[in-house]
């Protein structure tokens, strides 16, 4: 089915008026969002790209419709996997929690500006080489086996475009709310926040090296491509919030995800088999190979990523982890001076690391013990009830 220049326009129009909506009504004023607006606003864009397949389904029929819900869903996910790297630079840079909400859309729109570019570069290589699906179908192998490797999640905040950030542009050592200036000794000088911006944009590109052959090995339609990729990045910084504190727990997400993407690197191979030119492959002759359906598609990546998180939620060293992880980032957060400066926020967050320590203690020894650097962490969050009970005597 051909898209017509006027869905395209009135698609990006809409889908820009949303970006403007989240700005204008949520990220103007610095907050920290609660757990009821980010779940409210979550399933609001959620229920927006669900009701989207919907009309795709009706008027572009099962097939368009099916590639379309199987590339949102994948591209969905393969968004919560990077919201683990998101969550390591934000710590890395000490963002206010406050302020994370503007660095996070920056992520959003840099991320959308970026797939559109490689999406419609990548319908060009298609439309002219066939061959390229080996070289999407070997990128998803090997980002597969990455995904396997320990400490795929780690992050690295101080990449090289970072470096060269902080060489040539001065910036600040502290934060001025949102700012991206702000006046230090009479001059005007960046503030950390543009550094954020740069380490999360940087991280972007990356990931589009990964997402956009993904959704290739779905559907070569651009407008379900870019539809599916913009859909699943709308509500990504609401989904943050909602989801911060529960990431750790998902334990085995990215071995579902190396599945799903060695699957859909396995049917590219398929299909560039199926398609081949190569004259070293079959004498340049198509090869009689099993094509994947949509459907089939469709049915492995909810079943794995279903079995995947009741996996990760059931388990008890997927309990375990999550929670002394979440003790670990209370604590940092608390002896954190500069982590917010709203004595509530604070207050909060105390209450987090009692409630999460209780949790602890009520688990099996077995599974606490396990946990990496656990007397590291144990020392931190000693060292923030002593913080606490000093902050307690001088307020009294």
């Amino acid at each position: 089915m051909s898209v017509s220049p006027l869905v395209w326009t009135v698609t990006v129009v809409v889908i820009l008026a949303l970006l403007a909506f989240d700005y204008f009504f949520h990220i103007r004023k610095a907050h920290a969002p609660s757990l009821q607006e980010a779940a409210l606003w979550s399933s609001v864009y959620v229920g927006a790209a669900v009701l989207f397949g919907v009309v795709v389904l009706l008027l572009g029929g099962t097939e368009m419709g099916g590639q379309y819900f199987a590339g949102f869903i994948t591209e969905k996910a393969l968004s919560v996997d990077n919201l683990f790297v998101f969550l390591v630079i934000l710590a890395s840079f000490r963002v206010p929690r406050e302020d994370q909400q503007k660095v996070l859309l920056f992520g959003i729109v840099f991320a959308l500006i970026a797939r559109t570019v490689f999406i419609f570069l990548g319908v060009a290589l298609i439309d002219a080489f066939s061959w390229i699906f080996y070289l999407f179908g070997a990128i998803l192998l090997l980002t597969a086996g990455q995904l396997l490797k320990p400490g795929s999640h780690d992050g690295e905040a101080e990449n090289f475009v970072v470096r060269l950030a902080r060489k040539f542009l001065h910036t600040s050592e502290r934060y001025d709310g949102d700012r991206l200036f702000t006046v230090e000794n009479g001059r005007r000088v960046l503030t950390p926040m543009l550094l954020v911006m740069v380490a999360i944009g940087g991280t972007d590109v990356l990931f589009a090296l990964d997402s956009i052959p993904a959704i290739f090995g779905l559907t070569q339609n651009a407008y379900i491509v870019f539809t599916a990729t913009a859909f699943s990045l709308m509500g990504l910084r609401q989904l943050f919030f909602l989801l911060d504190g529960l990431l750790d727990r998902l334990i085995y997400l990215s071995y579902g995800l190396a599945a799903i993407l060695a699957f859909i690197g396995a049917k590219l191979v398929l299909h560039a088999l199926h398609e081949n030119t190569l004259p070293f492959i079959n004498g340049g002759e198509h090869v009689k190979v099993f094509e994947v359906t949509t459907g089939l598609s469709l049915g492995v990546i909810i079943g794995v990523l279903a079995v995947t998180i009741v996996a990760s939620l059931v388990s008890p060293a997927g309990k375990a982890q999550t929670a002394i992880n979440n003790a670990r980032r209370h604590a940092e957060s608390y002896l954190d001076l500069e982590y917010t400066a709203d004595a509530a926020e604070r207050e909060r967050v105390y209450r987090n690391l009692v409630e999460e320590e209780r949790a602890i203690r009520a688990m099996d020894k077995k599974y606490r013990d396990k946990a990496k650097d656990v007397e590291a962490i144990r020392a931190k969050v000693r060292e923030a009830h002593a913080r606490h009970e000093e902050y307690l005597r001088t307020a009294g």
